[in-house]
């Protein structure tokens, strides 16, 4: 099964959209082993997501004893929900060629952020693995985004665009996607607008102040899918106390349900 059969199977298994970043702070984890606090997450939570994505940088910063960590982490998720590793990692081709052995071989992700900015060499190793997918940085929901992403080029085009065309190009074997992010709604419609049967990964709800409405409204395809939207703080750190699974559920499965709403609303219009 190819990365978005596998997405697709486990959204609509469990009728929703929602991703969960598994970036566990060991500062606001409330006194336990951190693969205790992921697995606690998952337990209460695999049933309302279509796809879980541990931030690197969260297990990295730990040295091997992370590493290890994200190696467990990975074997105790439920096989039929994908996962995505968010590294955003981009290099010449043959570092790349590492990079996506590590996390598509080694490590057995389903799908992988990477960055374009070094162009098409950089990314074919990613892409060259057809049954994993690859969501490739177009437009940001950081403030610094805005630096470079909607900088024009001679013809007037913003660079996230450009970068949304060339995924659009590249796409030949089928699984390439897109990230945007949900704080910027414009730029998501057009992008969208472009791209409209890829995937697109979308963060930036909640703390980041991205509406979840609009990235729910322009960022499903016409069929109300290929949209996954990304939760991490707002889940994992619903609670500061020994009720923290409890309360992920709830907010997980709040999130959920309010997607799907915007959902069935987009589909009656």
């Amino acid at each position: 099964m190819n990365f978005l059969d596998k997405l697709l199977t486990a959204s609509r298994q469990n009728s929703s959209l929602l991703c969960i970043g598994l970036d566990p702070d060991p500062e606001l984890i409330p006194g336990l082993d951190i693969f205790d606090f992921n697995r606690a997450i998952i337990d209460a939570t695999y049933d309302l997501v279509c796809a879980y994505k541990p931030n690197l940088a969260f297990y990295e910063a730990l040295g091997v004893d992370g590493i290890q960590l994200l190696v467990k982490t990975l074997e105790y998720i439920p096989k039929h929900i994908p996962v995505i590793a968010d590294g955003k990692r981009g290099d010449i081709g043959n570092t790349a060629r590492a990079y996506a052995k590590a996390l598509f071989v080694t490590f057995g992700f389903d799908a992988a952020t990477v960055n374009p900015y070094l162009g098409f060499d950089s990314v074919e190793p990613f892409i060259s693995y057809q049954e994993k997918g690859i969501f490739i940085l177009c437009r940001t929901s950081n403030p610094g985004a805005l630096d470079f992403q909607n900088q024009l080029s001679s013809d007037g085009v913003p660079l996230y665009q450009l970068v949304a065309r060339k995924a659009r190009e590249w796409n030949t074997r089928g699984n390439i996607g897109l990230v945007v992010g949900a704080t910027y709604p414009e730029e998501l419609k057009s992008v969208r607008q472009l791209c409209p049967d890829m995937p697109l990964l979308i963060p930036g709800i909640g703390p980041q102040g991205g509406d979840m409405a609009s990235a729910v409204r322009y960022g499903t395809n016409e069929h109300g899918e290929n949209a996954i939207i990304v939760a991490a703080r707002q889940v994992l750190y619903a609670a500061s106390d020994k009720g923290f699974a409890r309360a992920a559920r709830t907010a997980a499965e709040q999130l959920r349900d309010s997607i799907n709403r915007v959902v069935s609303e987009k589909k009656l219009r």
